[in-house]
């Protein structure tokens, strides 16, 4: 759908062009005639400022144009006026292309803003990889109690695909050994195995524990 994302694009430009002609021929005319330009502009408007353009910046990562979705990103002035769930969405999408460029403090400030915000479909959506990312960043903290308990809330909120829940899985057989939980620890490797994911670092992650996992007690 190129169409609805060069709309999206140019809609505020479109928009305001629009407006100033409505005004004209209203001036010119009266306002009856100038209704439909009126009327379309503010649609377009007011449509930029709550509903944003997040199917720009999720097209953009989709093909890993990571400069152009931080571009976007950042034209967004006014978060505030985000609908609630299109909001969650937003602070989910900033949290994440903070993780990629490690900025882990900023990246968890905006994954919790947007669990925060609670409630839709959209927010539910994001509610699972958005905890989980929260566990990442506790381990990476050296938190394994809060690690734990937002993977396990993760598993529970639902997560998108196998990929994710190999992932966390994986996660939780590592706090399982740290802990010497060793026969759940072996339960959580079953789990992420049988997934068989395919990102090449969790393969080698599963190849690793693999060659010692079964020599554990219990």
């Amino acid at each position: 759908m190129k169409w609805l994302n060069i709309l999206i694009k140019y809609r505020l430009p479109v928009g305001l062009v629009l407006l100033a002609l409505a005004i004209f021929v209203n001036y010119q005319t009266s306002f009856w005639p100038s209704f439909i330009l009126y009327f379309i502009a503010i649609v377009l408007v007011v449509g930029h400022f709550l509903f944003g353009p997040m199917r720009l910046i999720q097209t953009a990562m989709e093909n890993g144009n990571m400069d152009e979705a931080k571009r976007i990103v950042n034209s967004i002035k006014f978060p505030g006026l985000l609908i609630k769930p299109v909001r969650s969405v937003y602070y989910t999408l900033k949290g994440n292309l903070d993780m990629v460029d490690q900025n882990y403090e900023s990246a968890e400030k905006y994954m919790k803003k947007s669990l925060d915000l609670g409630g839709g479909s959209l927010t539910k959506q994001s509610e699972g990889p958005n905890k989980l990312q929260l566990g990442m960043l506790s381990l990476q903290k050296g938190d394994m109690r809060q690690a734990e308990s937002y993977i396990r809330q993760a598993l529970k909120a639902g997560l998108p695909d196998n990929e994710n829940k190999a992932a966390a899985y994986l996660q939780l057989c590592s706090i399982m050994m740290n802990k010497r939980e060793f026969r759940a620890a072996k339960e959580y490797f079953k789990k992420a195995k049988s997934l068989k994911p395919e990102t090449p670092q969790l393969v080698d992650q599963i190849k690793q524990i693999d060659k010692y996992i079964n020599r554990m007690p219990g």
